[in-house]
């Protein structure tokens, strides 16, 4: 099947993380097991949803991982043009959710599998399809988990994400907290006898506010990265019942989004000690019932991989180009670096067109992709 037909299949299946991506994963592992290519799904605890992993090529460890996600965004309140879960081509541009994030690289690897397997391949070759990306890198980490109990890692991960098939080294990292604030009610004629957990949930997201300006200080840019500099925001807050009541309750959520140098957890734990050294003995000093409570939500390491390295060393040669940038989205990247293989990202399509109604990859761009695998193929061939 050509990465067009098996893109169209692909797009067919609804994998919104929301949902089960189990029929994605049969389809691709029956593709693969009629090819010869043993295949090993990793279940989440509920077997709702499933990791595809695979190897095939000379035993012993080394080789490179071609990894991707299987789920995608949510088309509600979208407006399409065309049936999100079914391709459509128009002037050179295939339509659908997931065409151009990811569904498009996995579809040119699956299309690839027959060539490699033709080949004298001198190091294995090993195919990773994920879920839930999307929400957090969260179903990736039982794939990292099984892998590392392995000694036949692969040397080097090339992560699909679209890029325009440019060399990408790098992206930040991110972690999502929510915050609770508990406070006490009481009527607002009599507001000074409550404790407002609006208004101390402002004093945190203005502490948060002037935190970010000092993390984006010239002396801590990195002009790699845009923006250069690690960004904390707040994005959803709740709170109150009625303008006459003290509110109780107030519940924030916030995003550290940190360069590779920086660390979102000494971030977050900034807002903790301020919170535990200047809000709470205010509270308490009202009503000892009040509390802050913080709660992670997700979260994933920045990456960024050396230009001298091995993996973006390949990643030249099979793009052409020595000029390495970085994303600004995150990536399932920082978690394969982080467990000991280096990686690098690099996939078909444009994330501009990605999380929008009319999601497109060009057929070039298949097409491209298609080509630069070829070039690995030719490339893994080659004795070390």
């Amino acid at each position: 099947m050509t990465s067009r037909e098996l893109l169209e299949q692909l797009v067919a299946f609804d994998t919104t993380s929301r949902e089960s991506n189990l029929a994605l994963i049969d389809f691709v592992r029956d593709y693969l097991t009629e090819l010869g290519v043993n295949c090993e799904l990793i279940h989440n605890d509920e077997h709702s949803k499933a990791n595809l992993y695979a190897r095939f090529g000379p035993a012993g460890s080394g080789g490179v991982m071609l990894s991707g996600h299987s789920d995608v965004v949510p088309v509600d309140g979208q407006s399409w043009s065309v049936p999100p879960f079914a391709l459509t081509e128009r002037d050179g541009k295939l339509y659908g959710r997931g065409t151009a994030d990811m569904k498009g690289f996995i579809a040119c690897v699956l299309a690839a599998v027959p060539h490699f397997l033709a080949q004298p391949l001198a190091q294995p070759l090993h195919l990773a399809i994920s879920y839930d990306e999307e929400v957090g890198c969260l179903g990736v980490r039982n794939l990292l988990d099984a892998l590392s109990r392995r000694p036949e890692k692969p040397d080097i991960c090339l992560i699909g994400e679209p890029t325009e098939l440019k060399p990408v080294v790098g992206h930040k990292g991110k972690l999502a907290v929510r915050c609770e604030v508990q406070g006490a009610a009481c009527h607002s004629a009599y507001a000074p006898q409550g404790v407002n957990a609006i208004e101390y949930a402002a004093k945190l997201i203005h502490h948060l506010t002037l935190m970010g300006q000092r993390l984006a200080a010239p002396e801590r840019q990195d002009a790699r990265f845009d923006p250069p500099f690690t960004t904390v925001q707040t994005g959803v807050i709740q709170g109150g019942r009625a303008l006459n009541i003290v509110p109780a309750d107030c519940v924030f959520d916030f995003e550290v989004r940190t360069l590779p140098q920086d660390d979102a957890q000494t971030v977050a734990g900034e807002l903790e000690c301020y919170a535990q050294r200047e809000l709470l003995p205010q509270m308490h000093a009202v009503n000892r019932d009040t509390a802050i409570r913080f709660f992670p939500i997700s979260g994933y390491p920045a990456l960024y991989t050396a230009a001298h390295s091995a993996a973006a060393r390949l990643l030249a040669h099979l793009t052409g180009s020595e000029v390495f940038s970085t994303v600004a989205f995150g990536t399932e990247g920082g978690l394969f670096h982080q467990a000991g293989i280096p990686s690098v990202i690099c996939g078909p399509g444009s994330m501009a067109q990605g999380h929008k109604p009319d999601e497109f990859i060009t057929v070039e761009q298949l097409d491209a992709c298609d080509a630069l695998l070829r070039r690995l193929a030719a490339w893994m061939c080659q004795k070390a």
